[in-house]
């Protein structure tokens, strides 16, 4: 969890900063709209929205504090963040990365993510045929891959993962052991991982906690280390356990 707990940080601090000086297309309590086809060096607001219209291209940063962020239909866009707020992306858009404290980030089919995505209070979906190049991870809440490509490792801490229609994580797949208070650890619920047909984990599941760890009789998976094995699996056949 230390990973995303200093990347929000470095987040906060990257948009009060951004929020302090001057910004193009910056925006204190209004939202933001990019047209599509539009070009924009990037979008700023503090209690605003930003939208992005279908095949725009935005060069620069979009940010906002109390807003979501959407992308459109063939846009291009560099980083996109929010503090409170969702990012939805549409199919095939092409971006670098995306960042949430506390919302959902929705990617949609054929995109291409240069970068990582990262929440903390958040799902995180990604949809069939995009790839992402670095990781893919949250604290708390569901991550559902559908059909993508992860270059980097995915990790959560308390939330669920599920890899579907031949989803490939390149690097490993890490449940982390939740920070603070142990009491009451035993009692806690259990993470639910599952691994659909067709996917493949080519790294090491590597699990710091206990989990309901299901495999599908059709997936690929390296070596299941830490607080279990590959043998406390529970295999299945069909779409689903």
């Amino acid at each position: 969890m230390t990973k995303f707990v200093t990347k929000t940080a470095f987040t906060v601090g990257l948009l009060v900063l951004l929020m302090a000086g001057p910004a193009l297309a910056a925006s204190i309590n209004k939202s933001v709209k990019i047209g599509a086809g539009e070009e924009s060096g990037g979008a700023s607001s503090v209690n605003g929205s930003i939208s992005v219209g279908d095949n725009a291209t935005v060069t620069g940063n979009l940010k906002t504090v109390n807003g979501s962020i959407r992308v459109d239909a063939g846009a291009s866009i560099k980083n996109a963040g929010t503090v409170n707020g969702g990012l939805r992306l549409a199919d095939g858009v092409e971006a670098e990365s995306l960042s949430t404290v506390n919302g959902s980030i929705n990617v949609g089919q054929n995109g291409v993510m240069a970068g990582d995505i990262s929440a903390v209070n958040g799902r995180i979906s990604v949809g069939n045929g995009t790839t992402v190049s670095d990781d893919v991870g949250n604290v708390n809440g569901q991550i559902e891959l559908v059909g993508a490509e992860i270059g980097g490792d995915l990790t959560t801490v308390n939330g669920d993962i599920g890899l579907s229609e031949g989803t490939v994580i390149k690097g490993d797949l890490v449940v982390e052991e939740p920070s603070g208070w142990k009491w009451g650890k035993e009692k806690s619920r259990k993470p639910r991982i599952v691994i659909g047909p067709g996917s493949r984990v080519e790294g090491t599941i590597r699990l710091e906690r206990k989990v309901d760890l299901f495999l599908s009789e059709s997936a690929e998976v390296g070596e299941v280390a830490g607080e279990m094995s590959l043998d406390d699996a529970v295999r299945f056949s069909g779409d689903r356990p």
